[in-house]
């Protein structure tokens, strides 16, 4: 019991002794990512059909909706809600393509540890090598596998808010 409850902080402890300090910033853009991701989720789930609701009903109240001003209304209510559903959504963009670059960081620190091993021995013996290279394939690994799970969410958020959106203006008919 106790190894599957501290298994996952030791497999972390593991990598970032493997990896370095920048396994340590993998992570943290990891835990953003996914506390957006789960956010985003509650949102859809919980908040926007009230607001949506809230709101048609906000419209269906109005006496008149053919108005220059209604349409405006309209306009603005439906807005109100697509700023609600993208939010937070441009960190998410930004965080799944920086990833990668991250772990591409791990892999030229990794890469300048092994010239320096090198330079300090003048030498390129594999055992003196084997932890500036591990270094730069763990960081590349990592930068990528967290990079993976956070495009199907980002694609995922962008088209629900399109079908939402779309959704959202045919029920506030005129």
């Amino acid at each position: 019991m106790r190894e599957l409850l501290f298994g996952p902080i030791t497999a972390l402890s593991n990598m970032v002794a493997l990896g370095g300090f920048v396994v340590v910033l993998i992570f943290g853009a990891c835990l953003i990512m996914w506390a957006i991701v789960i956010e985003r989720w509650w949102y859809f789930t919980s908040v926007l059909p009230c607001q949506s609701a809230r709101l048609l009903a906000d419209w269906q109240a109005r006496s008149e909706h053919l108005s220059w001003t209604a349409h405006q209304v309209r306009k603005s209510m439906i807005s109100r809600l697509n700023a609600g559903m993208s939010a937070n959504l441009q960190l998410l963009r930004v965080l799944v393509p920086l990833c990668p670059l991250l772990g591409l960081l791990g892999t030229v620190t990794g890469m300048l540890n092994v010239f320096d091993v090198m330079a300090a021995r003048g030498s390129a013996d594999a055992r003196s090598m084997a932890n500036g290279v591990s270094e730069a394939m763990v960081c590349t690994l990592s930068g990528l596998a967290v990079s993976i799970t956070g495009l199907y969410p980002n694609f995922y958020f962008r088209r629900r808010i399109t079908r939402e959106t779309e959704r959202l203006s045919d029920k506030f008919v005129y």
